[in-house]
């Protein structure tokens, strides 16, 4: 049995900035992807209107944010990656400084 997650973040306003982090996206580190697979995530889609993303993600049953977040402290190459990205993101309105994705609360299911 997996657990699936939607999230939301939005990107900084800017057409130039939106088309450079889809470029990372299309050839996203070998070591970022190997990262999310050891946390347990098997399978995570990005989508994006505008400048808001909206993000997919199916873990394993034992997956935690927090587990995550101590692994991804460990890994150099995942800091980098997530300082890069921190160039084109901006936290949703009304969350805290330097918060990035934010998990959301279904409200409909057919």
């Amino acid at each position: 049995m997996s657990k699936r997650y939607t999230m939301a973040l939005d990107l900084k306003n800017d057409p130039r900035l939106i088309a450079e982090y889809e470029e990372y996206h299309q050839a996203v580190w070998p070591e970022i992807q190997k990262s999310i697979k050891e946390a347990g995530i098997h399978m995570m889609e990005i989508y994006r209107w505008e400048n808001r993303l909206f993000m997919i993600m199916e873990t394993d049953e034992d997956f935690s944010f927090e587990k995550k977040a101590a692994m991804d402290a460990s890994n150099p190459k995942v800091k980098e990656w997530e300082d890069l990205m921190w160039t084109y993101q901006q936290g949703l309105p009304g969350v805290p400084q330097g918060e990035k994705w934010q998990v959301m609360k279904k409200v409909f299911e057919l």
